[in-house]
């Protein structure tokens, strides 16, 4: 008989967990289901849950977000893009559009989209116009804009890819001198096309608790007794508490497709910085398809470029090292009518998912 969340719970309480084991989560989907589950309170109070740099668009390199709205404000280019990318703003001069959105609120042709299709069939619909997709996100969401590509696309469409692998960022944090995390609770959907097997290093050379998680609060809760019962024994490993759909070697036709259309290199983090081997960047067979190359990408020089921006804490919120309302903007100068962050933009954002849930006043 399957275990009940009021199960989990039990049997994490039931655990003689001494001094407080924080667990990191890299998953905006798991930090939203965390949030509105009410799971933290529910939870030991020795037993910290920490959102970690799980949200795409926060982590979108400023200098993109710059270029895709210079894109957008060409004659004749029509700008496409998720819709979370629309409101992340840029670091630029006052009087400057600072987003996507206020470009087209001054008359670019930026439009959202929920999936690649849609920008070939705006593609199609408008072929005397550029189209620019700018396809930011991680693993799950390039596998379909590498499909894409693949059954080929309209002369006119190009790509601005801001494409990042989520796992070198859990490595870059792991192999600093101050982690800040004693136990990984990892994506689900993730391990789901690029298989749970990225993670067996959190183990092998970190010798941290490791568990694979999906969406729901039972899943979550159980991968939250595995790292913790792990941690007691002293005996980690990567336990899989969604194997219902996450499988070894995930899903190969999708990382076939990722491998075909994408490379991996060196790549910005915004905030954060450079973090080895984390990009996904389109191959020379695709040079045709580059938005860069088509456009000549030239980031300009602007201050502060690739930094969050003034004021904004996001960048230590994606890396664990503070609670979303420890943010100095956090609820005051920063909410989700008026973003100041990215991490108060997305729906996968920390500090937009605890506003959701509830949080509205600053730590003390």
């Amino acid at each position: 008989m399957a275990l009940s969340a009021h199960d989990w719970l039990a049997r994490i309480r039931a655990l003689p967990i001494e001094g407080t084991v924080r667990i990191l989560n890299v998953c905006g989907g798991h930090e939203r289901a965390i949030t509105l589950a009410g799971l933290r309170a529910a939870l030991p109070d020795n037993v910290v849950l920490l959102p970690g740099p799980g949200c795409p668009v926060c982590v979108c390199p400023e200098e993109d977000v710059y270029e895709a709205i210079r894109l957008a404000r060409l004659d004749g280019v029509i700008l496409v893009a998720f819709g979370d990318m629309l409101r992340v703003p840029a670091n630029v001069a006052k009087g400057e559009a600072r987003s996507l959105a206020e470009a087209r609120a001054e008359g670019a042709d930026v439009r959202p989209i929920a999936s690649p299709r849609e920008a070939v069939e705006i593609a199609r619909a408008h072929a005397d116009r550029q189209v620019v997709f700018f396809a930011a996100g991680f693993e799950t969401t390039l596998a379909p804009v590498a499909a894409m590509l693949l059954e080929g696309v309209p002369e006119n469409l190009s790509l601005l890819l801001s494409g990042r692998l989520t796992w070198p960022a859990v490595a870059m944090l792991l192999e600093s001198d101050s982690p800040g995390f004693d136990a990984l609770v990892a994506p689900g959907h993730v391990a789901t096309v690029m298989g749970p097997e990225e993670w067996t290093f959190v183990v092998e050379r970190h010798h941290l608790p490791a568990a694979v998680a999906g969406f729901t609060p039972v899943s979550l809760l159980a991968a939250f007794h595995s790292v913790l019962r792990q941690r007691l024994e002293g005996r980690p490993f990567l336990d899989n508490c969604y194997p219902e759909v996450v499988r070894p070697g995930g899903n190969p036709m999708a990382r076939e497709m990722l491998a075909q259309v994408m490379e991996v290199r060196d790549a910005p983090w915004r905030g954060i910085g450079m973090i080895p081997r984390s990009g996904l960047f389109l191959r020379e067979a695709f040079a045709a398809q580059d938005a860069r190359r088509r456009f000549g990408f030239q980031a300009g020089s602007r201050r502060r470029a690739g930094a969050m921006p003034p004021g904004c804490d996001c960048a230590r919120v994606l890396l664990g090292r503070i609670p979303p309302n420890a943010c100095r903007l956090f609820g005051t100068a920063c909410t989700p009518r008026a973003p100041v962050g990215p991490c108060m933009v997305s729906d996968e954002g920390a500090c937009r998912i605890w506003w959701a849930g509830g949080v509205r006043a600053r730590a003390a």
